[in-house]
């Protein structure tokens, strides 16, 4: 028999039954508080380090296969001071798209051909990580993608990474480039390098 000591920090149900967890003992150490379901299927346990970012950790393990991106990846990467109350995801168009109820999720869908584009992963919680969109990348989706999140939105996290010591301007253009935002990017770098 398992004992919960035996399990990874955060796990799915299906895990836990492949290792020969009994339904009845993953739920009765949930019942019990050694175990939290931080999402439908997915189980942290008490005793796991504190997750900086659990939500993250949540949907990752919900929806492998998606990326983090939009106003989630800017939150991580301190591109905006805006805490998303949906966890911001993409995945490749033309797959089904995750539907996850907690923690409230947005789905985005990009195209397969630049999906991969700019991938990253990041820690959510010690010794776990999540991908995630680099910040170059983020920064071209939140222009791309202005008209739905926002303008300022934007160009908030334009200046912000543009003030990074790691800011690199030409993979910004790059990323534009495979992206078909090029012109919205390069005024706006015209702007923020005039000040």
């Amino acid at each position: 028999m398992r004992v919960l000591t035996d399990m990874p920090r955060t796990f799915t149900s299906a895990t836990a039954f492949s290792l020969g967890v009994h339904p009845r003992d993953l739920y009765a150490w949930r019942d019990a508080g050694d175990l939290v379901e931080v999402s439908r299927g997915v189980f942290r346990r008490a005793d796991a380090p504190l997750a900086a970012h659990t939500d993250l950790l949540a949907v990752a393990y919900r929806a492998p296969r998606a990326i983090v991106c939009c106003m989630s990846a800017a939150a991580l990467h301190e591109l905006t001071d805006e805490q998303p109350m949906r966890v911001h995801v993409a995945v490749p168009n033309g797959t089904h798209p995750p539907q996850i109820d907690h923690p409230p999720t947005k789905v985005f869908r990009f195209d397969p051909r630049t999906f991969e584009l700019g991938l990253a992963s990041a820690e959510a919680a010690p010794g776990e990580t999540v991908r995630v969109y680099d910040p170059a990348r983020t920064v071209v989706d939140l222009m791309r993608l202005r008209h739905r999140l926002g303008e300022s939105t934007a160009h908030v996290a334009l200046n912000r990474y543009m003030g990074r010591r790691d800011a690199r301007p030409a993979q910004l253009l790059e990323y534009a480039r495979d992206l078909g935002v090029v012109g919205p990017v390069r005024r706006s770098l015209d702007v923020v390098s005039a000040r």
